[in-house]
This record gives structure tokens, C-alpha cells and sequence, in this order.
């Protein structure tokens, strides 16, 4: 087996008997953490690049990306001098959330080999710290959004915050498989809250992007799910491969692949964009729905995983490679080009 892939699958433990040994405490359906209990702290304390860390850069360059196409989309224009004060209340925004969710997440994220460095699990951030740093990045992107650019924009940043923070994180992500699907759109918010941040509305331009984002994020993660179910099931989180099996996952996967092909080409249906973004939507669709195809034709356990993770590398560039065209296509048709 290959050894990459043999570590990223430790065995799974008991879910009932990790929560009782960090002191999670499962109400209705949302599970209270007892932080004390996740955290051992370790000499020389926190540095900068620990406190960055709980913003989860590399999620927050995706969310800023996303705003930034956004707002560049949107008609009319905005101040080059409001446009990046508002990338960055959106940002923050992000990271804000970001750190919230490492602060709740402690106690599973300790079991998780993917996660156990964080700085909180790694003791070099206290909870306390993080909640912190999560409440204060949140309301104030928010309030500088608001008074920057419009209340629509601040609005809806502070509703992907709320939806992030609590719906997901703290209702969603372990209480149910479709946590990915309806937690999705928490991470589909961004193209909205820049296209809001000029416009102080809400379009039919600006919900496309935000499904094509929302349309996105189930095979994306279900990809990454399959080939670190161990991870997941070891840390107790309802993942569709470890709740409803393997196969099903790839079904699933393939059936939100082909919508997603089929609702990236909207652009071009709705006028928002020509002939050079359909092509590259289409070619890239068609691909993803191919990798997808694969996954779910696949049978030995350690070819599924290598085509499980194929697709996951794949579905990112595709994001970028989409919103990219999006952009090129605008610029030439306002140039004349096209």
C-alpha cells in the first residue's frame, strides 16, 4: 500500500469514548466542549505566526479570491481605496470566523493527524485566546465594512460569520453528514458580500457565483473525506463515507459534479459573461465530471484513495481556473476584445 496513504488513514477509535475523554458533552444537537481539557500549554508561548494561524490563511485566500471576483464582476465600480478596505474587512471576516471554529474545534482537532498542530491542540494558544481573537476580527470587519461600503455588504458578512461559526461548526459539522452540503454555503457567501460591498444589493449575477461555490464544496470535501475517513471517524465526525458508506459518497460526489458542470455554464445563459469563459467552464466541467466518473467506477480500496485525492487536487485548481475565466472574459468584453 502506498505509505502516504496508509498514514493518512489511522485506525478508528470509539467516537462516544473520545468525546468522554475531552470532556465534550453532547446537548440536543449541538456538542459543548470543555476547553480545559484540549489544551496543554507549552514553554516560550505564542508567537505571530500561531495567532495567524488560527485564521486559517490558506481557507482565507480562497474567501478573499472569491470577494475579489465579486467585486470586480459587479457593476458600476467601486473606489480602488474602499474596494481593498473592503477585501480586507472580508478577510478578516474570514479569519475571524476561522478562529472561532479552531476554538470550538479543539477537542477533535487534537485526534485529527491533520490537525493536531494547530495552535491550539499544540498548546501554543490558549482557547480563551482564540475565542478572543475570533470575537473581536468578527465584529470589527463588520463594523469597518459597514461604514466603508454599505450595511447590505456588513449584513451579509456578519450572517457568513454567524453561519460559519454556529451554524456549521458548532450545530452542523458533527451532528449530521450533510454538514458539508448546508454548511457550504457559509464558504459561497464571499462573491456576494464584494458583489453587495459595490452594489449594496443582491443579484442573479451574484447568487450564481455563490452556486457555483455552494455546488462545489460537496465533492471537494467528500473527495478528501474518502481518502481521510479514518481521521474523521476517529475524531467522531458524521462524514458521508463513514454514515452512509463508500459507495454512496461516490454516488453523491458524481451527482453534484454533473449539476455542478451544468450550472457553471449560467454565466453565459444569463449574459454575465461570453464564449470564452463557456468554453473553459465547459472543458473544466466536463473534467471534474470525468474525475468524478472514476472515483465512482473505482473498486480496491487503494486505487478508490488515489482517485479520491486526484479529484480533490483537482477540484482546486478548478475553482480558481473558473473565476479566473470569469475575470479574462469581463476585462475582454469591455475592452472590445470579444
Amino acid at each position: 500500500m502506498d505509505a502516504e496513504l496508509a498514514a493518512a488513514v489511522p485506525p478508528v477509535r470509539d467516537a462516544a469514548a473520545h468525546r468522554r475523554q475531552v470532556g465534550s458533552l453532547r446537548t440536543g444537537r449541538v456538542t459543548l466542549v470543555d476547553h480545559s481539557k484540549v489544551y496543554d500549554p507549552v514553554a516560550g508561548g505564542a508567537r505571530v505566526e500561531d495567532y495567524f494561524a488560527l485564521l486559517k490563511p490558506r481557507v482565507m485566500s480562497l474567501v478573499v479570491f472569491t470577494a475579489i471576483i465579486g467585486l470586480l464582476l459587479a457593476p458600476g465600480g467601486i473606489n480602488p481605496v474602499l474596494g481593498i478596505i473592503a477585501i480586507l474587512c472580508i478577510a478578516i471576516g474570514a479569519g475571524g470566523s476561522g478562529a472561532l471554529n479552531m476554538w470550538y474545534d479543539a477537542d477533535i482537532d487534537r485526534v485529527m493527524s491533520r490537525t493536531l498542530n494547530r495552535p491550539i491542540p499544540s498548546g501554543r494558544v490558549t482557547p480563551g485566546e482564540a475565542l478572543a481573537m475570533g470575537i473581536i476580527c468578527s465584529g470589527f470587519s463588520v463594523a469597518i465594512l459597514g461604514l466603508a461600503t454599505n450595511w447590505a455588504a456588513a449584513g451579509l458578512l456578519a450572517f457568513t460569520i454567524f453561519f460559519y461559526a454556529v451554524v456549521y461548526t458548532m450545530w452542523l459539522k458533527r451532528s449530521t453528514p450533510q454538514n458539508i452540503v448546508i454548511g457550504g454555503a457559509a464558504g459561497a457567501f464571499p462573491p456576494m458580500v464584494g458583489w453587495a460591498a459595490v452594489t449594496g444589493d443582491i443579484s442573479l449575477a451574484s447568487v450564481v457565483l455563490f452556486l457555483i461555490i455552494f455546488l462545489w464544496t460537496p465533492p471537494h470535501f467528500w473527495a478528501l473525506a474518502l481518502y481521510k475517513q479514518g481521521d474523521y471517524g476517529a475524531a467522531g465526525i458524521p462524514m458521508m463515507p463513514n454514515v452512509k458508506g463508500e459507495r454512496s459518497t461516490k454516488l453523491q460526489i458524481l451527482v453534484y459534479s454533473v449539476i455542478l458542470a451544468i450550472v457553471s455554464l449560467a454565466p453565459v445563459a444569463i449574459g454575465m459573461s461570453g464564449w470564452l469563459y463557456g468554453a473553459v467552464a465547459a472543458i473544466t466541467g466536463a473534467s471534474f465530471v470525468w474525475f468524478a466518473w472514476r472515483l465512482y467506477r473505482s473498486t480496491e480500496t487503494v486505487a478508490m484513495k488515489k482517485l479520491a485525492r486526484s479529484l480533490f487536487t483537482y477540484s482546486l485548481g478548478y475553482l480558481f481556473v473558473v473565476f479566473l475565466a470569469l475575470i479574462v472574459d469581463h476585462a475582454a468584453r469591455l475592452m472590445g476584445w470579444l
